[in-house]
C-alpha cells in the first residue's frame, strides 16, 4: 500500500491530536503516527486517513452463493472486491492474510474500474467481501452510489461491527447482505474475536427491512456449537427478525491461530434440525 490516499469519514479531533475514530464499536483514540485496530486508518497531523482507500486485494467473479445469499438472484455470477484490513482479529479466520496482514500487496482499483469490470464480466452487481467491507467504508461509499446510478446491486459480506451512524449512511444503497454473527455469546466474541456481540445484533436489527440480509453462523467444536448456543441463537432471530431469514450454519477447519479439530459434519446437521423448528430457510455450508 502506498501512503495515505483520503482523508477518513467519521472521527472527530482533539487539541493533543489525538483522534477519535467513530467507524466502528472499536472506537479507537489514535496519537499522532499511530494506526487503529483495523491496521489501515492512521493519523497523521492530527487528522485520520485510510490507507487503503482504492486499494484492492481481490477481485474475482464468484457465484452469489459463494457469499453466501442463496435467495437473492440464485445462480447469477456478482464480482467480488475486497482490500485489507478489518476491525475485529478472530483466531480462526480464514482471510488472515488480508484481514491481519495490512502489508499484503494492494493494486490500485477506481470506482470507474469496478463498474466498467462489472459491466464486462456481465455482472448483476458488485460484492464487497473478503475483508471486512466497512474498514473500507470511504471507497464502498462511493462505489455503492456509482452502482446504484449505473443499475447494479450492491452486496456486502460483513461482520457486522460498526457504528449505527456510518451504517445508516451506506444503507440506502445496499441491496443484499450476509451479516456473519459469530456466536451469540459475547464472552466468544470478547476472547475469540477481540469485539462484542451487541453492536452486531443491532447492525442485524438496523439492516432487516432495509435490504435482503441472510445469517452465517460459523459453528466452531466446543466453542459456539453446543445445543443451547443455537437454540439462544435461533431464538433470538427469531424475535428481532423473523422466522424467514436464511441462517447459513458453516463447518470450521483450522486456520490462522485456531487449531482445534475441524467440526464434525453431525454438529451441522444437529444445529440444522434445531434451528429448522422455528426457522424457514437452514442452509448448510463447507460440507
Amino acid at each position: 500500500m502506498g501512503p495515505p490516499m483520503k482523508e477518513a469519514l467519521y472521527y472527530d479531533k482533539s487539541q493533543d491530536g489525538v483522534v477519535h475514530c467513530r467507524l466502528c464499536p472499536q472506537s479507537c483514540r489514535i496519537k499522532e503516527g499511530g494506526k487503529g485496530f483495523c491496521g489501515v486508518r492512521i493519523n497523521q497531523g492530527g487528522s485520520l486517513y485510510t490507507l487503503n482507500y482504492g486499494q484492492a486485494a481481490s477481485l474475482a467473479l464468484d457465484p452469489i452463493e459463494k457469499k453466501p445469499l442463496y435467495h437473492f438472484h440464485p445462480g447469477e455470477m456478482i464480482l467480488s472486491a475486497g482490500t485489507v484490513g478489518c476491525n475485529l482479529s478472530c483466531l480462526f479466520c480464514q482471510n488472515w492474510s488480508i484481514s491481519r496482514e495490512v502489508q499484503t500487496p494492494t493494486e490500485p482499483i477506481t470506482v470507474d474500474d469496478l463498474i466498467v469490470q462489472a459491466r464486462r464480466l456481465d455482472s448483476f452487481g458488485i460484492a464487497y467481501t473478503y475483508n471486512e467491507p466497512f474498514i473500507w467504508y470511504e471507497f464502498v461509499l462511493e462505489a455503492a452510489q456509482a452502482a446504484r446510478q449505473a443499475g447494479l446491486k450492491n452486496v456486502l459480506v460483513t461482520n457486522g461491527f460498526v457504528d449505527p451512524e456510518p451504517l445508516t449512511e451506506l444503507l440506502p444503497y445496499v441491496d443484499a447482505a450476509n451479516i456473519d454473527i459469530k456466536s451469540i455469546r459475547d464472552d466468544f466474541y470478547k476472547k475469540v474475536c477481540s469485539g462484542r456481540v451487541g453492536p452486531v445484533l443491532e447492525t442485524i436489527k438496523d439492516m432487516a427491512g432495509r435490504c435482503h440480509i441472510e445469517l452465517t453462523n460459523l459453528l466452531i467444536p466446543t466453542l459456539n456449537d453446543s445445543p443451547e448456543d443455537i437454540s439462544d441463537l435461533v431464538d433470538w432471530i427469531v424475535a428481532n427478525v423473523g422466522p424467514n431469514v436464511p441462517l447459513h450454519f458453516s463447518r470450521y477447519f483450522p486456520c490462522y491461530k485456531m487449531t482445534l479439530p475441524p467440526t464434525p459434519p453431525k454438529t451441522l446437521f444437529e444445529a440444522q434440525a434445531i434451528a429448522e423448528k422455528k426457522l424457514k430457510h437452514v442452509h448448510l455450508g463447507n460440507i
